[in-house]
């Protein structure tokens, strides 16, 4: 049982250890303009709510969302991972269950991120908070009304884990992976040779056109795929030009109707 709750205290703190040093090493680009999205006056004359701010946001939050995870992870379970207690998870297991956690992740997260746009009380009140970043960058990337984050991440999450059947450690694996693509997705870089470009076409361009360019109708989906804006004809796509002043911009290729 000493195992059991040492897992569940990794699988909680891990990601949020992090969600700070993934974050660290994106901010250390931010004198870099050439391979920024924005300029840094742009980051500076339009987002509406201060560095300072969002750091004490995002640190209550994920207080908050500690606390709940290591209750959740009592409640919900699945020491075994599906697995023999005495035996670990196969690498082929594992890839199963992080292929599924991404899945329900992903269908969660579109779905309730759409809803909560759609629905003028919810974005005025709750989403707008997140938008308050219309130049997004590393540590603002769970910046959220408390309520929201409790939606999105902790229902999104206890969802993905359960369902999947992963184990509290193989989670802490998950959880850091998907921490670490829900910042690179906010980053507000272009960086030459990164992986998730190569491998994810929902990137940090592709999130910087929902948050700057017609954001409230197109491209939704999160962290990983963009399937369902595909599928439900929210999919907005955009070419990567050069500006002449330095950095990357990404432009619609077609017109919000």
């Amino acid at each position: 049982m000493a195992l059991a709750i040492s897992d569940e205290l990794l699988a909680t703190f891990v990601p949020i250890v992090v969600y700070w040093i993934y974050s660290a090493f994106y901010m250390s680009f931010g004198s870099f303009d050439n391979y920024r999205l924005h300029s840094k006056k742009d980051e500076e004359d339009k987002n509406l709510v201060s560095k300072a701010n969002v750091i004490k946001n995002v640190l209550f939050q994920q207080t908050i969302q500690s606390t709940l995870a290591i209750v959740l992870y009592r409640v919900i379970g699945n020491e075994g991972g599906g697995a023999s207690k005495s035996q670990p998870n196969s690498i082929t297991v594992m890839a199963g269950q992080f292929i599924i956690a991404m899945f329900v992740l992903d269908t969660w997260q579109y779905f309730m991120h759409r809803y909560f746009h759609h629905k003028k009380f919810l974005y005025r009140h709750f989403h707008s908070h997140h938008h308050k970043l219309v130049v997004p960058y590393a540590f603002g990337a769970i910046y959220n009304h408390p309520l929201e984050a409790f939606v999105f991440d902790i229902i999104g999450g206890a969802l993905s884990y359960s369902i999947s059947g992963m184990s509290p450690r193989t989670s802490m694996y998950f959880f850091s992976f998907a921490t670490i693509k829900s910042v690179d997705d906010h980053c507000g870089v272009w960086l030459p040779g990164n992986l998730f470009h190569i491998f994810f076409n929902n990137n940090s361009a592709y999130h910087d056109v929902h948050h700057y360019l017609y954001g409230g109708k197109y491209n939704f989906s999160q962290p990983f795929f963009v399937m369902w804006d595909r599928i439900m004809g929210t999919y907005m796509p955009y070419s990567l030009e050069k500006r002449a002043e330095g950095g990357f911009e990404a432009r619609p290729i077609k017109r919000a109707k």
